[in-house]
């Protein structure tokens, strides 16, 4: 497969898909869903809640840190996880302006 060309593209587009491509993982949508039903930031129930070994948590939270759709804070030898509200809305922003935009056609 070739590379992509991501400089013939604009911001916004090379911007969404990198969050598609985040996304596009059905163990970060269930984390990103547990954490954010979450009153207080995650630190040990990931694991217990998705049912995933703690490596395999690590590596997805570690592509939605990426994005920064969630941000850790360290306490004590722990990492707890929230999400970063203002990146949580900027997608929403960006996602809403991309399918206002589609217009029905004839199929």
């Amino acid at each position: 497969m070739g590379i992509t060309k991501t400089q013939i593209f604009n911001n916004k587009q090379n911007e969404l898909a990198t969050i598609f491509k985040v996304l596009a993982n059905p163990a970060r949508i269930a984390i990103l869903q547990y954490i954010s039903n979450q009153k207080s930031c995650i630190c040990n129930d990931i694991v217990e809640e998705i049912g995933l070994a703690q490596p395999t948590i690590s590596q997805h939270l570690k592509e939605l840190k990426s994005i920064d759709l969630i941000q850790g804070e360290i306490e004590g030898k722990k990492v707890c996880y929230c999400i970063n509200l203002k990146k949580w809305e900027m997608v929403h922003e960006l996602l809403n302006s991309f399918f206002n935009k589609t217009q029905s056609n004839c199929c």
